[in-house]
């Protein structure tokens, strides 16, 4: 494990964007191995005696869970700060919550709104910075994606990705991290809906290294096609309640259901990052389907948030 951290060590996980193809796969081998420890009962105190602050403008269950839990099974403390309890609620500038945190932990997680909140917390941080979920990007939650893509399918690259509903984060990061692991993706959204075009250009400039291919493809049928993992998330992130009802009307098309699910291979796999609004995105019958792997995914955030942990901290 020391000589693995000396590839990522004290860095921030803020983008998989901001890592190589060879730390990617890094980062899966030792969630990969973090959970076959976990699971014979192995004990793994990689960071006995240090502390994970945790900041949540966002509420949360997997991410809390898995960063808290993980923390506790590395042997180390996490700490739950919401804006009720600091001075970040308060008013207190990012910069000064920044040093202060920096004197006391080892690491700090924030889950927020703004993209830009993570970016200035990083500036002033003297530990490593990890992006628990922003409105631009969930990089997190795709490690823990592409583990479960690789279990299930004994590797990344070649396979095809179908991306279902809203181009939101964790669209952008699914396009990062296909683009690194040579993954296929395709983001199929109504018009007005697509992934941020800043976001697919990068992703594009990373595809070329591995030859990946990124579309944004409004034809659904075109898009799910062919497809080995078939992708959706909920239509309204959290933070646009109130348009949910509006946003409904442009994406009744796209709920992933077993007519949709049909058009991708046979042995396709379906995602979802959760939670799920049954019935809307997704039915009960793909949900709970034989080619759900919804559940070994939720499960292996828990695996690669140790990883991101172990190697950064």
């Amino acid at each position: 494990m020391q000589n693995l951290s000396n590839f990522i060590r004290r860095r921030d996980f803020i983008s998989l964007h901001d890592f190589t193809t060879e730390e990617i796969k890094i980062l899966l081998d030792v969630a990969g191995e973090l959970k076959r420890m976990q699971k014979l009962g192995i004990a793994h105190p990689y960071l006995q005696g240090k502390t994970l602050a945790m900041i949540f403008q966002k509420s949360s269950t997997r991410t809390r869970v898995a960063f808290e839990v993980g923390m506790y099974q590395l042997g180390g403390c996490a700490l739950f700060l919401n804006p009720r309890d600091i001075q970040l609620g308060r008013g207190e500038a990012i910069k000064d919550t920044a040093m202060v945190l920096s004197r006391m932990v080892d690491g700090i997680m924030i889950r927020t709104f703004a993209h830009e909140e993570v970016l200035e917390l990083a500036r002033w941080a003297d530990v490593p910075v990890i992006n628990g979920l922003t409105d631009l990007l969930h990089p997190t939650q795709v490690l823990g994606d592409m583990l479960t893509i690789k279990e299930h399918k004994g590797k990344l690259q070649g396979l095809k990705l179908t991306f279902l509903g809203d181009g939101n984060n964790v669209a952008h990061s699914l396009l990062f991290g296909g683009a690194k692991m040579g993954m296929d993706v395709v983001v199929s959204s109504p018009g007005g809906f697509e992934p941020d075009k800043n976001i697919l250009a990068a992703a594009q400039e990373d595809a070329l290294k591995t030859k990946s291919v990124l579309t944004v493809e409004k034809d659904l049928q075109k898009a799910i096609a062919g497809a080995d993992v078939v992708y959706t998330d909920v239509w309204a992130s959290m933070g646009q309640e109130e348009t949910a009802g509006d946003k409904e009307k442009h994406f009744t098309d796209y709920q992933l259901n077993s007519k949709l699910l049909s058009l991708a291979k046979p042995d396709a796999i379906v995602l979802h990052c959760l939670p799920a609004k049954r019935g809307k995105e997704i039915t009960d019958e793909v949900m709970d389907g034989p080619q759900s792997v919804i559940m070994d995914e939720a499960e292996n955030r828990l695996h690669a948030h140790k990883a991101i942990m172990a190697l950064l901290m």
